[in-house]
């Protein structure tokens, strides 16, 4: 067995300590707050990933290095460089793989379903920020200073998903109390939806052996549905009459991101949202083997965790 280092324990690093850890794998699992899932071979260490010489004191000795960071939404252009460089240089000093949570972001708004050698032409400032941090770990994989890969997945939803997800607190449980949901795009185009336990298979799939350093992967995700068509599977799973799904105003929502910083951050990425968005995870398939959770089984363990939860709060 070996040691993983993660740094990052919101709802991916969290999924991917528990899966490493159930494996036999010694972890070290970094958050600013020293949170994270309490298990056995989980030690949970409070520390600034951004303090290179701390994280690779932390990284020494690891097989991989998972960045599954997830700076504020609205603080990525201050939060991301340092961030980034500190991962890459312990990684570059301790020699452990270099796995990367990506996303989307980074390609052009899409005609077509996505791939992995789509370019890097990202249409907003967040996306411009994530490609950046790809092309500098990709030119040190390059010089062969180390060994690095980037898994991206679409919108994620699941067990742990909160106000960050549009399958999230603003969706979930409106459906079960049987109140419309307001949805920040249009509700009738095709769109990919990522499961957060599929990202944690693919980024541990990654960081084994050496099939996958050099390039991104596309994290496996089901065929793409309209949010109204998730909403109505949803609640024909819950058993629960389907209250619908109806756009949020483009004037409102702008209007609310005066007091959010989450919705005046999603202005700049309304593009994937009044369009089909789907990703093709055709290369992480075949190279790795990995299936998507079927959808049923997706949502149905994204009505317990949700049920349990509203419960626990009523």
């Amino acid at each position: 067995m070996a040691k993983h280092v993660i740094a990052g324990a919101g709802q991916v690093g969290s999924e991917v300590a528990r899966l490493l850890a159930g494996q036999g794998h010694e972890v070290v699992l970094l958050s600013r707050s020293g949170s994270g899932p309490d298990l056995p071979g989980v030690s949970r260490v409070a520390a600034d990933v951004s303090d290179r010489e701390r994280l690779t004191a932390l990284t020494g000795g690891a097989a991989v290095l998972y960045n599954c960071v997830n700076p504020r939404y609205h603080e990525w252009a201050r939060d991301w460089p340092p961030l980034a460089a500190s991962l890459l240089g312990a990684a570059e000093t301790t020699g452990a793989g270099y796995v990367i949570l990506g996303n989307l972001y980074v390609y052009a708004a899409p005609d077509r379903p996505m791939r992995e050698d789509d370019p890097l032409e990202a249409p907003s400032a967040k996306g411009a920020i994530r490609a950046r941090v790809w092309r500098q770990a990709l030119a040190s994989h390059e010089a062969g200073r180390s060994r690095v890969t980037e898994v991206r997945g679409s919108d994620y939803f699941g067990p742990g998903c909160l106000d960050q997800s549009h399958l999230g607190e603003r969706f979930v449980p409106a459906l079960l109390s049987g109140r419309p949901v307001r949805f920040a795009g249009d509700p009738s185009q095709p769109h990919s939806w990522t499961y957060v336990p599929d990202v944690a298979r693919t980024l541990i799939a990654a960081g084994e052996g050496d099939r996958a350093w050099g390039r991104a992967w596309h994290v496996p995700t089901n065929e793409p549905m309209t949010a109204r068509e998730v909403a109505a599977r949803l609640c024909a799973l819950a058993g629960v009459p389907d209250p619908g799904v109806r756009a949020m105003p483009h004037l409102l929502l702008r209007a609310a991101g005066v007091f959010s910083p989450m919705l005046r951050e999603l202005e700049e990425l309304r593009y994937q949202f009044v369009r089909p968005f789907v990703l093709d995870s055709t290369a992480t398939r075949e190279t790795f083997g990995i299936e998507p959770t079927p959808m049923d089984e997706a949502l149905t363990a994204t009505l317990a965790w949700w049920r349990t939860r509203l419960a626990a709060a009523a």
